[in-house]
């Protein structure tokens, strides 16, 4: 290996990342398996072209703004490890390993769904690896955790190329639904289902239940910031990285959904599980599922890597600050978290292996808005208690937009507790747990 991991210590992390990997981190982070099935979904919820569109480019926006607002914060704390940084700062210790401890579990098991998904894509694909999804989930993690141990220049590469194939693919086949071919019917592909549009306040809740479907297949935009003391200029780089990276994301969304309404119309589209391939298939005929399933092999590998990589700065930031054994700190002479990445390797190896990934995947879209509220209100936080501190970048349209991002991320975060009683209750045993945890684990580093 040209950069040595054997010399291993407690080094600060290098900053050798530019804009082309923040880019590619929340482009390779935000755009996995959920663009693929979420327009169906999505299209049954609202079986309204426009109101369906506009759905979509409603959540683009949200995320967009959501970059854009965390960008300030990671410029005037320009460490990396997320959220994590956010919450320490604003609120102390105690937040910051709530915000820290909850997020890196969510991102582990989140890697472990998306590695039992690319094992079970090879066994569709590949019949006699039948029965191998387990043993394919932990041989991917393996190999990312070997392939980021080499270096931090390693991992940009890596993530880059997968993050270009990503989107490449993807607009592809946008471009395939459009060609002036049909080789099979679209009432061959999926039986029309006719879908009513919900008028007053029933449209109000069928609006927000699929804004909640979007806005999960949207996150991720908050990638970058995990990186943010590896940037080599983050206060000119991390605006540029955010606002890129989102606005590349929503253009692959929209052409898509686009596409897919093309091919097979809004029925069709909301009564059908995998519109992408439907719309491929009736385009191609019975070569859509090699053409859709390499490109979703690719976005699942890339979207694991960059899971990797945003999981092993957590817990590398926590033990920097004391918050968790001084060995997760420790790192490469390539610029590699090595043991917190070996850490986050065996976490989510141990959610494959038992299948506890499923509950963590069921409330961690509510840990990670409780994160978002968290940063949205640490902006207001430090600009009121640290007014004089320089900020190169300000967020755009404060405090209106702020304050509106952050109503929205404590009005899902309430609605959940109303809708899901039983993932809401765990979640907030969890909470409670983290603080003996916050305890033991700030005695043990100290």
């Amino acid at each position: 290996m040209s950069e040595s991991i054997a010399q291993t210590k407690s080094r600060s992390l290098q900053k050798v990342l530019g804009v082309a990997f923040g880019v590619a981190i929340i482009v390779g982070g935000t755009i996995g398996s959920g663009i693929l099935r979420a327009p169906g979904e999505v299209a049954a919820a609202l079986p309204s072209t426009a109101w369906f569109m506009a759905a979509w480019i409603l959540g683009g926006i949200y995320a967009l703004c959501g970059a854009l607002t965390l960008a300030e914060l990671a410029v005037i704390i320009p460490k990396s490890g997320g959220e994590y940084q956010f919450a320490r700062r604003a609120f102390g210790e105690y937040a910051g390993f709530v915000i820290g401890w909850t997020d890196w579990i969510s991102i582990c098991a989140a890697g472990a769904s998306i590695a039992i998904a690319f094992g079970e894509l090879a066994n569709e694909q590949v019949r006699w690896l039948a029965g191998a999804e387990t043993g394919i989930a932990i041989t991917v993690t393996i190999a990312f955790v070997a392939l980021h141990l080499i270096g931090v220049r390693t991992s940009d590469r890596a993530q880059q190329i997968l993050s270009v194939m990503k989107t490449v693919g993807l607009l592809v086949i946008a471009v395939i639904c459009f060609l002036p071919l049909r080789a099979v019917s679209v009432p061959q592909v999926v039986e029309s289902v006719p879908h009513t549009l919900p008028a007053g306040l029933a449209l109000l809740t069928t609006i927000v239940v699929a804004l909640q479907g979007i806005i999960y297949t949207c996150d991720g935009w908050n990638g970058a910031i995990y990186f943010t003391g590896e940037l080599r200029d983050p206060a000119r780089q991390i605006p540029r990285v955010m606002a890129s990276g989102v606005v590349t994301v929503l253009v692959v969304y929209l052409a898509i959904n686009a596409a897919c309404l093309y091919v097979l119309g809004i029925d069709v589209l909301a009564g059908t599980k995998f519109p992408a391939t439907a719309a491929v298939r009736a385009v191609l005929g019975g070569s859509a599922e090699s053409v859709v399933g390499a490109v979703l092999a690719v976005s699942l590998l890339g979207a694991f890597s960059a899971g990797m990589l945003m999981a092993s700065r957590v817990p590398h930031a926590m033990a920097s600050d004391g918050l968790m054994p001084k060995a997760a700190a420790q790192t490469s002479a390539g610029g590699t978290p090595t043991t917190a990445l070996v850490a986050s390797g065996v976490c989510t190896i141990f959610f494959v292996t038992t299948g506890t990934f499923s509950t963590i995947i069921a409330i961690a879209a509510l840990f990670y808005v409780f994160k978002y509220c968290s940063s949205f209100a640490a902006l207001f936080m430090l600009r009121w208690r640290e007014p004089n501190l320089d900020r190169p970048y300000r967020a755009i349209g404060y405090p209106v937009i702020p304050a509106l991002l952050l109503l929205a991320s404590v009005g899902f975060v309430i609605s959940n507790f109303v809708t899901d009683r039983t993932n809401s209750t765990l979640a907030a045993a969890i909470l409670l747990a983290s603080y003996p945890a916050f305890r033991l684990s700030r005695h043990v580093a100290r």
